[in-house]
């Protein structure tokens, strides 16, 4: 059994800005991730500058600290020269590790250097020890796993995969899987890997249940997680086999910061310390304050989807203190269940958030009438709002009051790095060697650093006549220390003879020698650095050569409707893969070609999804995830004799340029489908530095916008919590989700009981046909959703009148828009 030591536990702060940076280093932090004006998936944190990069590593290196820079979004082909420039700049600053998500990006960093360190995103989607081994070829040092792996699968991750594993253990949650949301992008052009998010799951829906609007009350907010808190999981995650704990929040305060970095700071050390890691009431009840949606372990003590989602609000609320009892003339009487005081922020919940909600400060509490000094730290309490903060008239008996601030708690978190003095101390020790008539030399180690320095005085030591220097009196100057980094922490004195030298002479040995061991701190790390030319491995595209239509199709009713059609490759993505034999022999039976899509999600111990999809000796496989493609890359390595698919990457692989193409290709897939984020502008841009016969575009779908492990169906149609005890609601019902302007989205299920909320509205690229067709693109993917068997034949129909230059790609787009209900978006290619 391996030996968890304290220094192998990092503890990963977020940081914004200046403040928030300091906050974590105050604080415990032992690194801290940020990102730049560009290429991170925070947009719209206030973000560093690329030229600030030398003067953050410097402080931070000067604490020990580490820092990672985010560049954790898709990189688009016209913005790869810039993202060389940031990767080069990151190099020469001595940045520790950049957190990545593009594995075109990760291709271009190793070209540009071998050893700079790589961590690959969590909107890698690495859910299982298969994903983790694609990455290794890379060297990508560490992975930040999915929040959807439980205790039990991390321990398994890292013990097969044997990696350095990063994983979150407090903020916000976002509902869909990282790397797979496309809503941001659907409906507003925001992208969630731009770093654009739009926060769609924390909108109102209404549950649709076969058409039917379900009654639920106040809860509204079917897709709004709440905020993850693992304080309480600490020793588990440790155990489990956790490296890197990770706080989210590069949109937040300097004090969530320095909050929530020294509660898991103090959790950490409690458990090497043999204390009791537990956090206090108090302690959980600061961390609330400073922001909180409600706490969940999220899913790291098993898939609760109960727990998980409420419904009822989507923003923090803060401390709950309990219920309105009654309404005074000058305030209201509540039972408390968590300390008030004056000044304190409140706010009235009646249970409906879309209304404006009354709230304000504290401006006195009583106990039956009588003024309390202090804080209230519970019983039947008398607050008395703000006289023009809130109108009493509309507050009810029962409504929620929250705190939602408290400037005491504030105003101790900001004392921790508003400050002059040093965050932290650093023990060093000092060598003294003198004899008469030469200088006096001394050696000074940074004890934590491993680093020595020799300072040797100017003056030459004279004989002492009164009072010879000795161990006390190096002691005393060497040790005034303080306003540095650095505190004495050992003394070897060797003197020969009685001698002396000037006061001044001792103090500027000292301040030189505190200069050149910060220096050596503050030394940017060295990487090999070559220079390459970012479109050197970049091709032609193909010579244009006759269209091919294949059909993705989600019942065996619609495969058959395609079977009468001439299209020859027919995709089968159905919700339960017991159908897959059926779809099998009817294709086989008309002498066409068939691939079967794996889930887009890969856990530990799914493999046997793969094997059954291999049993069947489909055609091809639609790989949609890391984990799936290699373990087809293994089983093709090992067992060379077998039958093996051809595989076909889908879009959930995120590939977004050219090089990320090149890289799936030599990873053994055929042909590879761009991601969903594209636009038609840089759509064309990657066309026209690839080879484009390996492409296949998708020109007609429903966009699955969240896949999520939160199951709305166990949530909100069962008593159950997950898929052992929900009774499989999903079999005998069809759920969709309402927005606020009507249209319903529908909700499906996978073998693996993770959802997807497709979009309403179906999207067609047919308009840039003509410029796909020109750039020599062969392969058109049609998706289907539930159109029924008339319904799919007319829109293949369409599609193939339009490859063959009958109709115009517009004529098709109309004719969906006439003949479908909901009509027709343009999607994600729109400029």
């Amino acid at each position: 059994m391996r030996t968890i030591r304290r220094e192998d536990i990092e503890l990963l702060a977020p940081a914004g800005d200046w403040d928030c940076l300091r906050a974590a280093v105050a604080n415990g932090a032992n690194a801290v991730f940020f990102g730049v004006e560009k290429f991170n998936a925070r947009a719209r944190a206030n973000n560093f500058k690329m030229d600030e990069l030398p003067e953050i590593m410097s402080f931070l290196h000067l604490y020990g600290v580490k820092g990672f820079l985010t560049f954790n979004i898709l990189v688009f082909e016209n913005e790869l020269a810039d993202a060389k420039e940031l990767i080069e700049a990151c190099i020469d600053a001595g940045v520790d590790a950049v957190i990545v998500q593009d594995l075109g990006l990760v291709k271009m960093i190793r070209e540009i250097s071998p050893d700079f360190p790589i961590h690959g995103s969590t909107q890698m989607t690495i859910t299982s020890p298969e994903a983790v081994e694609f990455t290794k070829p890379f060297d990508i040092e560490r992975v930040v796993l999915g929040r959807e792996n439980n205790l039990k699968q991390i321990k398994t991750i890292g013990e097969q995969a044997k990696q350095p594993m990063e994983v979150f253990v407090h903020g916000a949650l976002c509902v869909s899987y990282s790397g797979q949301c496309l809503t941001s992008e659907m409906w507003g052009g925001r992208s969630a890997n731009r770093g654009e998010c739009a926060q769609a799951c924390r909108l109102p829906y209404d549950l649709m249940v076969d058409g039917v609007q379900k009654p639920m009350g106040d809860i509204a907010y079917l897709l709004s997680p709440k905020d993850l808190a693992a304080l309480e999981l600490v020793p588990e995650l440790i155990e489990a086999g956790v490296t890197s704990f990770k706080i989210e929040g590069r949109l937040k305060s300097p004090e969530y910061v320095a909050n929530v970095v020294s509660k898991y700071r103090k959790a950490i050390d409690r458990y090497f310390d043999g204390e009791n890691p537990q956090p206090t009431k108090e302690e959980l009840r600061e961390l609330e304050q400073s922001f909180s949606r409600g706490f969940t372990h999220g899913f790291l003590k098993g898939t609760n989807n109960k727990k998980l989602v409420e419904g009822t609000y989507p923003k923090s609320r803060g401390v709950y203190l309990g219920r309105v009892k009654q309404i005074l003339r000058d305030g209201v009487v509540c039972e408390l269940e968590a300390p008030v005081k004056r000044g304190d922020g409140i706010v009235f919940d009646a249970g409906d958030p879309t209304k404006k909600e009354e709230g304000g400060r504290v401006y006195d509490i009583r106990r039956k009438g009588v003024k309390l000094e202090g804080e209230a730290p519970g019983g039947l309490i008398e607050i008395v709002p703000g006289r023009n903060d809130v109108n009493l008239g509309r507050l009810h008996v029962g409504d929620r009051i929250w705190k939602t601030n408290d400037p005491h708690l504030d105003k101790r978190l900001r004392q921790t790095f508003e400050t002059d003095k040093p965050y932290r101390t650093f023990p060093v020790r000092v060598k003294v060697l003198g004899t008469v008539g030469q200088p006096l030399r001394t050696w000074w180690t940074d004890m934590l650093e491993n680093r020595t320095v020799e300072v040797v005085s100017e003056l030459p030591l004279e004989t002492a006549q009164k009072r010879p220097m000795d161990e006390a009196l190096f002691a005393e100057q060497f040790g005034r220390l303080g306003g540095t980094i650095y505190a004495l922490d050992g003394l070897d004195v060797q003197l020969n003879g009685d001698i002396i030298l000037p006061m001044r002479e001792l103090n500027q040995l000292r301040r030189r020698a505190v200069e050149l061991l910060e220096e050596g701190r503050q030394q940017p790390r060295a990487y090999v650095k070559r220079e390459v030319e970012t479109y050197g491995d970049a091709l032609t595209p193909a010579i244009p050569s006759a269209p091919r239509l294949t059909a993705l199709c989600r019942t065996l009713e619609q495969v058959h409707a395609v079977l009468e059609t001439d299209v020859e490759w027919i995709y089968a993505d159905f919700e339960f893969i017991k159908q897959f034999p059926a779809a099998v022999a009817a294709v086989r039976a008309a002498g066409r070609r068939i691939a079967l899509a794996t889930p887009r999600i890969h856990m530990p111990g799914e493999t046997g999804y793969f094997k059954n999809i291999t049993n069947l000796r489909p055609d091809a496989v639609l790989v949609r995830n890391t984990g799936a493609l290699y373990y087809y890359m293994e089983r093709r390595a090992n067992h060379p004799e077998e039958y093996h698919p051809e595989l076909i990457g889908d879009f959930s692989l995120n590939v977004a340029n050219h090089k990320a193409v090149d890289l799936f290709l030599a990873a053994g897939c055929s042909r590879v489908t761009p991601s969903y984020d594209l636009n038609i502008q840089q759509m064309l841009d990657l066309l026209g530095k690839t080879d484009t016969s390996k492409l296949e575009i998708v020109i007609h779908q429903h966009l699955p916008m969240f896949h999520t492990e939160h199951c709305v169906y166990c949530t909100f149609l069962s008593e159950g919590t997950d898929y052992t005890n929900c009774g499989r609601p999903c079999e005998q019902h069809n759920v969709s989700l309402q927005d606020r302007i009507g249209m319903s989205h529908p909700v499906r299920v996978d073998e693996g009981c993770r959802n997807t909320v497709y979009n309403a509205i179906e999207q067609s690229g047919s308009e840039y046909l003509k410029n796909f067709l020109e750039l020599g693109v062969t392969d058109y993917r049609v998706e289907f959703l539930e159109e029924t068997p008339e319904k799919v034949k007319e829109v293949l129909d369409l599609y193939s009148r339009a490859l063959r230059g009958e109709i115009s790609g517009t004529q098709v787009w109309k004719k969906l828009k006439a003949t479908n209900q909901l009509g027709v978006t343009r999607g994600q290619l729109v400029k």
